[in-house]
């Protein structure tokens, strides 16, 4: 059985003002392309299909339009959870006509999935909260997955009985999947953990989550669930969560695997190579992950240039990147040195000035500041200071409405 593994799609995610619509488009492209080259049997989505609660309408249409075509006119199941940026209402919402095309939405860590057959042979057999059992079309072994979604807190609470300890969470869920896989898997099917969680091997050191993300689990801390959690009749583990593609335990017989995004979302993954994953598992042996690199999107650089015409040269050979650049230079940036930059590179996100000598120019250090000068002036002497050029009209007057309000209270 060969099952495709991606997560954390974050359609409708946007890099500061810069629309991504175009390069999910092309990955969401490339993603069909290789299930039907590698003729995969599933397709798991480990949650945060979306980028958040209310997503635009081309993110939505981009969404259905891209699990319709997994789908292969309901002969390959497409099962998608809710992640941390996914409401699951909205996530559970078009579920009894996503069936009908073979694509199966779980949004709580209770959902259950209503029985079905399709067509074409596809067949839920067996479902219980966060459980269900399918047969694939031209398959003779049974694919078992155990469904957990994201929860916060409440939900946490409200549908596990969990209380706020990382012990107590652990536990619950140890149970609870000890229990299902107990109950339904054997060794004559496939058994999949499918969930959007913070996972890591006991006693290994937390990896970093991914830049903007709100860490999820969060009770007093990151919570981590360990690997050794898992059931041992589970053959193959598929989260979601972190960006970078990581096989979250390198001893276990179960592979344990985030997929990462097929997108490159913020700086902090710069240059960073994105995968699809695809699992083949016979039912009673172990599974073998191959690491499919994705190349449907623009690559995020981080770059540090001594001068413009250094950033100039750099920026003329990298087009195709969107760009971070911080520019080191010996005085503040001018109005022509930006628009000479922006006139050569369309992906710029950001420029940010690095004065390299700021206190020879400004003929003091900090130490020196005159305190009898107007709050303003102070203001535009900070600014000057950490950001290398003058405030702009609309940051002045923010900071003039804030003095204004304090001044009244």
């Amino acid at each position: 059985m060969k099952i495709l593994h991606t997560s954390d799609w974050h359609l409708g995610k946007r890099l500061e003002d810069f629309s991504r619509l175009e390069e999910q488009q092309a990955v969401m492209q490339e993603i069909c392309e290789i299930a039907d080259r590698e003729e995969a049997d599933a397709v798991l989505i480990a949650g945060d299909l979306f980028d958040t609660f209310n997503p635009p309408t081309e993110a939505v249409d981009l969404l259905y339009k891209v699990l319709k075509r997994l789908t292969a006119n309901g002969r390959r199941p497409v099962i998608a959870i809710a992640g941390n940026h996914d409401s699951p209402d909205r996530i559970e919402a078009p579920d009894p006509l996503a069936r009908e095309c073979g694509i199966i939405f779980a949004g709580y860590p209770n959902s259950i999935v209503p029985p079905f057959i399709l067509e074409s042979g596809l067949q839920v057999l067996k479902s219980d909260r966060g459980f269900l059992e399918l047969t694939l079309p031209g398959s003779n072994s049974p694919l078992r997955i155990l469904l957990t979604p994201y929860a916060n807190e409440y939900r946490l609470k409200a549908f596990l009985g969990h209380e706020n300890s990382e012990e107590e969470l652990r536990r619950i869920l140890q149970q609870r999947w000890e229990s299902i896989a107990s109950q339904y898997c054997d060794d004559r099917g496939v058994n999949i953990l499918l969930s959007h969680l913070f996972m890591v091997k006991k006693g290994d050191p937390l990896p970093e989550e991914p830049e903007e993300e709100k860490p999820i689990l969060h009770v007093g801390g990151a919570q981590a669930v360990y690997t050794e959690n898992i059931p041992s009749q589970i053959q193959y583990t598929a989260l979601g969560h972190l960006h970078r593609m990581h096989k979250a335990d390198d001893t276990s017989p179960s592979p344990v695997y985030y997929s990462g995004s097929p997108l490159s979302y913020s700086f902090s993954e710069a240059d960073q190579q994105k995968y699809l994953l695809l699992v083949e598992i016979e039912p009673g042996h172990g599974a073998t992950v191959r690491e499919i690199p994705l190349t449907g999107g623009k690559r995020l650089l981080r770059k540090k240039a001594y001068g413009v015409e250094e950033a100039l040269l750099w920026l003329a050979e990298n087009r195709d990147a969107l760009v971070e650049l911080t520019l080191v230079t010996d005085t503040f940036l001018t109005a022509q040195d930006r628009r000479r930059l922006q006139a050569t590179h369309e992906g710029i996100i950001s420029i940010i000035p690095e004065v390299s000598d700021m206190d020879a120019l400004t003929g003091r250090s900090p130490s020196n500041i005159d305190l009898s000068q107007s709050m303003e002036t102070l203001f535009r002497d900070y600014f000057l200071h950490e950001k290398g050029q003058e405030p702009g009209e609309e940051i002045l007057s923010l900071f003039r409405e804030i003095m204004a309000e304090e001044e009244e209270s």
